[in-house]
């Protein structure tokens, strides 16, 4: 559980933008999959008393799915359970690539996926845009950050960051930094990260890129 625990700390970029995200405009960190756009949960149909006003038909009841779970809108988690080495994941709508080596797992359907015992199914949307720390340890001060980039499309992301320690985001002291990824002339995905504004806090260092699908 060590390389969870890791993977944790290394998300932080990416999870505290999740929670201001819900703080400014309401948008839940966690969702469950019923919530996410392009989501088709396998359907069942259940029998139940025929009523002419008010059930004239079978009615046709979508399976709710509780095992799998959207982090942010550019996450989707699949944990396994005590004893399972194996299990289904539905995909939404559009193209999913495996978090940890970029490569694309499907497109709005059914995988099976067996990923041993090292790590959590994730999987990301194409065009997520992963910010990171190289570090497992939580420090003060600046720290670098690495942006890793899923799939072929380009993106847009907005970056949150404050002190980390005090409420005076709630007196303005924060910032958004824009990153985007986009192709230069010769079809190259790059990566660019908008200056911290003057004045506001400013905890990015060095930033670097990693272009995840080859």
């Amino acid at each position: 559980m060590a390389d969870v625990a890791n993977l944790r700390m290394q998300l932080i970029p990416y999870l505290y933008t999740c929670f201001a995200e819900y703080a400014f405009y309401g948008r839940p960190p966690f969702r469950a999959m019923n919530l996410v756009d392009g989501f088709a949960a396998t359907s069942k149909e259940e029998s139940t008393q025929l009523d002419s006003e008010k059930n004239p038909y079978k009615m046709a009841v979508k399976k709710e799915i509780k095992d799998q779970y959207m982090v942010g809108d550019q996450l989707l988690i699949a944990p396994l359970f005590t004893g399972e080495t194996s299990r289904k994941v539905i995909l939404p709508a559009g193209k999913w690539y495996d978090f940890y080596t970029g490569k694309l797992v499907g497109e709005g359907e059914v995988i099976t996926v067996t990923p041993g015992l090292d790590h959590i199914p994730v999987f990301v949307r194409d065009g997520g845009v992963i910010p990171m720390t190289e570090s497992t340890t939580v420090a003060e001060g600046k720290y670098d950050l690495v942006i890793k980039h899923y799939g072929e499309k380009e993106a847009s992301y907005r970056l949150y960051d404050d002190d980390g320690k005090t409420y005076d985001y709630e007196r303005g002291a924060y910032s958004w930094r824009t990153v985007t990824i986009k192709r230069d002339s010769k079809g190259q995905l790059i990566g660019n990260i908008s200056v911290g504004e003057k004045g506001k806090p400013n905890n990015i260092g060095k930033v670097s890129w990693e272009f995840k699908t080859k």
